[in-house]
């Protein structure tokens, strides 16, 4: 029986978010972009984005990024290139979007797309290139000048940045001023979970329009499809529930922040950085899902999976095997994949929750390396 389980979902209580539901009771509307959906968008964009663009929800991120490539791709193009380390949402999406994925390597220390890599396959693929997908890889503040530059040059961009709402450089919401599409996950499990949902943001408020008609059934202002479409509108119910998570959000990333130090020090104590593991390298301020560290180059995480399991402690695996050694995409074309095969094959995705106490953080550490 497990007893330090992978993950503790803390969405806001009843009692945050039953005030809101009065709202939902006098107007009789429970979904198609209702007045508690309006009230959530405004406050997102006011107060996480400075009022710059626009932002719509979507029912889930998987869906939001289906709308997003649908929207931006270019029409005569092929694939869509985006790392092989990432859920496999992210090549999913592209297929429903009738796009071959196109996997890409990344770099050894933050863990996102190698730009070199990509530039290389931009270059070698020329027009056969339909979007670009980044992973914002843990939530991290991955640098977007690269890719707000390419998608000037006309190569569209969307950002998988699930679990990258609340995530700030400078005080600055990871993703603001962005002119391609980002898109970010409200599943339970997420930092910023009310039970499922999403987010899709863009300084460019022509594209969040499109976005938002084609998750209406490609209604235009009028109840005539004028565009591929499907349904992708966010219940009031789970409206509701993000209004109180956003009341009280700086309290939840400051939790998750003290459970991160939490991890460092004992890292730090128990001189694993110096025995050779090795965590990833970020930027900014980071409300992580969950805490990723590497275990020492010749050795795998399935020992330590195991060993962390017979001591009843639920460790994962995020993401091996990587999205290209999977069965549905391993058909697919790729570059060289070594630091993407090789992090795959260490990655240790350790327990992580709201309120996890030191005592049960050493607990894991300990059994580590004991």
């Amino acid at each position: 029986m497990i007893e330090i389980p992978f993950l503790k979902p803390k969405v806001i209580p009843y009692e945050k978010y039953v005030n809101y539901l009065k709202y939902i009771d006098e107007s009789k509307i429970y979904s198609n972009y209702g007045p508690l959906n309006r009230m959530f968008e405004d406050r997102i964009l006011l107060e996480y984005f400075n009022g710059i663009g626009a932002v719509t929800t979507v029912n889930n991120a998987t869906t939001g990024l289906i709308l997003a490539i649908n929207e931006l791709k270019r029409p005569r193009g092929k694939y869509a290139l985006m790392p092989s380390f990432t859920f496999s949402a992210t090549p999913l999406a592209a297929m429903w979007c009738g796009l071959e994925p196109y996997f890409i390597d990344i770099d050894e220390n933050t863990w996102e797309m190698d730009r070199d890599h990509l530039s290389s396959a931009l270059n070698r693929l020329g027009d056969e290139v339909a979007i670009v997908i980044p992973y914002a890889t843990f939530g991290n503040n991955i640098d977007l000048s690269y890719y707000s530059l390419i998608h000037q040059q006309g190569i569209p961009v969307v950002i998988d940045a699930a679990p990258g709402f609340g995530a700030s450089d400078q005080g600055t919401q990871f993703g603001q001023d962005f002119s391609g599409a980002v898109v970010y996950s409200f599943h339970a499990t997420k930092p910023f979970g009310i039970g499922e949902g999403g987010l899709v943001y863009s300084s460019d408020e022509e594209i969040i329009h499109k976005v938002r008609a084609s998750g209406n059934f490609g209604y235009l202002g009028t109840r005539e499809s004028k565009s591929m479409g499907l349904n992708s509108k966010l219940p009031e119910l789970f409206a509701a529930i993000g209004l109180a998570t956003l009341d009280h959000l700086s309290e939840k990333i400051a939790s998750r922040l003290r459970v991160i130090e939490s991890y460092q020090k004992e890292l730090e104590a128990h001189n694993l950085i110096s025995l050779g593991w090795k965590t990833q390298q970020t930027t900014g301020q980071i409300p992580h899902q969950f805490f990723s560290v590497l275990c020492p180059v010749g050795e795998y995480n399935d020992y330590y999976i195991k060993k962390l399991g017979e001591k009843k402690i639920q460790a994962l695996k995020y993401f091996s095997p990587a999205c290209h050694e999977q069965e549905q995409f391993i058909k697919f074309f790729h570059s060289d994949l070594t630091i993407t095969e090789g992090i795959s094959k260490r990655i240790l995705s350790l327990p992580f929750w709201e309120g996890m106490e030191q005592d049960t953080i050493s607990r894991i550490i300990k059994t580590l390396i004991s």
